[in-house]
């Protein structure tokens, strides 16, 4: 592991009050969604990649899937863990960041949920290579013609978000799709400076084939209202579902 980021920063802090967010309230019907688009029998593996608190490998887990759980915070996946031994199930957990772990098996599926991990850079993180990097490592993580499913901030949600003055302040850069702000974990607790990066459909395709896999579909992905449909501008989060098709050329 390299030096502690903010990001580890903010999870390890936010970790106890990460099931009280509204985002967090859908998991059933979210994996009933992840298998059909994953098309696994039980038994198959699967990558959860800035897996948090194990809500969606849990409950893969206790649906019969071999599920591997990857996350920064070491506070978040202790909670995973425990909640993991509350439900019966066992699950692989793996502290690593997201840009930089490499896994000996081949995964028959991966899921990256919610800017668990794709998306969210540290201080000094170029805005294409840190993405590139994590979806590289999945790629080839990844069985050839496995699929993957990902959520990710809407940029054009991003866009018509901010003002020019965000722009002249430097909260948000047009030209990065970064957004920079001071968001404290939890009550009580100082703030903590994060970039968040938002995309836009075309870069993803580009994105991805640059990792070895083929865009199949690209819906409305927000939070509780995912669905086979077209994005909404102004909504949270795109989803991106995918196939590994050959190696990374990054």
């Amino acid at each position: 592991m390299t030096e502690r980021s903010t990001w580890e920063e903010f999870f390890d802090a936010h970790a106890p009050l990460y099931e009280d967010n509204v985002f967090t309230k859908n998991t059933v019907r979210e994996v009933d969604f992840l298998l059909e688009e994953l098309s696994l029998q039980p038994g198959s593996s699967i990558l959860d990649i800035g897996c948090g608190t194990g809500r969606h490998s849990i409950e893969l887990a206790k649906r019969g899937y071999t599920v591997t759980g990857l996350d920064l915070s070491s506070e978040m996946l202790s909670r995973a863990a425990d909640a993991a031994r509350s439900a019966g199930v066992n699950v692989n957990w793996i502290r690593s960041d997201a840009t930089q772990f490499s896994l000996p098996g081949k995964y028959d599926g991966a899921i990256c949920l919610c800017e668990g991990a794709f998306g969210l850079l540290g201080q000094r993180d170029d805005s294409i290579d840190q993405p590139l990097s994590i979806l590289c490592n999945i790629s080839r993580s990844l069985k050839p013609q496995a699929k993957m499913v990902l959520t990710v901030l809407n940029a054009t949600a991003m866009v018509r978000r901010h003002t020019n003055k965000d722009v002249a302040e430097g909260s948000f850069d047009p030209i990065t799709m970064v957004e920079s702000s001071e968001c404290p974990p939890r009550e009580g607790l100082p703030p903590v400076a994060v970039r968040e990066r938002a995309f836009v459909p075309t870069e993803l395709i580009l994105l991805f084939r640059l990792a070895g896999m083929s865009v199949l579909n690209v819906w409305g992905g927000t939070a509780g209202n995912w669905g086979r449909r077209t994005i909404d501008l102004d909504e949270m989060e795109i989803m991106v579902v995918a196939a590994k098709t050959a190696e990374p050329s990054a």
